[in-house]
């Protein structure tokens, strides 16, 4: 057989096998581009505009939890725990506001420092003095004259109302923020609640000052007075971690008297 017929195609034939002929296929790579997590839903971008949010983007959770911290301020909620107390508790720190050398009312509230007394003794003491001072008007008149015409003077409520809640609320935070400023430690809770409660023994001297006679009137609120700011300052002194808080002190006694005064002066003149 020669050369030409050994280059004649055999596959055609009956009985051929075709030869095997091995192929190398190339095999596409595919590069998996970056990924870019991104957190659903969307957040509300800058003017109201609405985008999605990266995980790294400093407007994440730390925003979230600052807002919820500011919205905490402002609800209802997040005070329910300082009125979880009962009629026993609120009885027995108001019996302790008449012990004024004790300095240990701090040590009482330090577990469950409440606002219901603050906020109780406040009000009470705003309608008592607005009430007997009027009821002491109107016996101091009527005993130097008795033909004298008197009139319930609303008045007093109002002045009540301002001073007793602006003194309870701002003195307490005035100072808090001059603790925090002196390196102190300061509970601005406990400090309302001292404060708070520190107002009871005006509610009770207050039944006595509608008695007309002015010098009984003096003594009963000096010693009334002198009662609830040592209350307040010896509290305080103890309380406070410092040694250079003579002036507060001071400063907290000169107030708690500053009030008892404006309740003689004004009320019960």
């Amino acid at each position: 057989m020669d050369e030409s017929e050994n280059n004649l195609p055999t596959s055609h034939l009956l009985g051929s096998v075709p030869a095997v002929v091995k192929e190398e296929k190339s095999i596409p790579i595919y590069e998996v581009p970056e990924a870019n997590l991104q957190i659903f839903p969307p957040n509300n971008g800058a003017n109201g505009a609405q985008g999605y949010q990266t995980p790294g983007s400093p407007s994440g959770d730390e925003q979230l939890q600052s807002e919820s911290k500011w919205k905490g301020v402002f609800s209802i909620s997040s005070y329910a725990q300082y009125f979880n107390v009962d009629t026993d508790v609120v009885l027995n720190r108001l019996i302790s506001s008449l012990h004024p050398i004790g300095g240990d009312f701090f040590s009482k509230i330090d577990a469950n420092p409440d606002l219901y007394g603050f906020i109780w003794t406040s009000t009470t003491l705003v309608f008592v003095i607005a009430a007997l001072g009027n009821c002491a008007t109107y016996l101091t008149k009527k005993q130097s004259n008795s033909s004298t015409i008197w009139s319930f003077d609303v008045g007093y409520l109002n002045v009540a109302a301002g001073s007793i809640y602006g003194y309870t609320f701002l003195v307490p935070v005035a100072f808090y923020f001059l603790l925090q400023y002196l390196g102190s430690n300061a509970s601005l809770v406990r400090f309302w609640c001292l404060w708070g409660n520190s107002l009871f023994i005006f509610i009770l001297s207050s039944v006595l000052l509608i008695i007309p006679v002015e010098f009984l009137r003096w003594l009963i609120i000096v010693l009334a007075g002198g009662a609830s700011a040592c209350f307040v300052a010896l509290n305080l002194r103890s309380y406070i971690q410092s040694t250079d808080i003579n002036l507060v002190i001071v400063a907290s006694f000169v107030l708690q008297m500053g009030l008892a005064l404006f309740i003689k002066i004004w009320f019960f003149p």
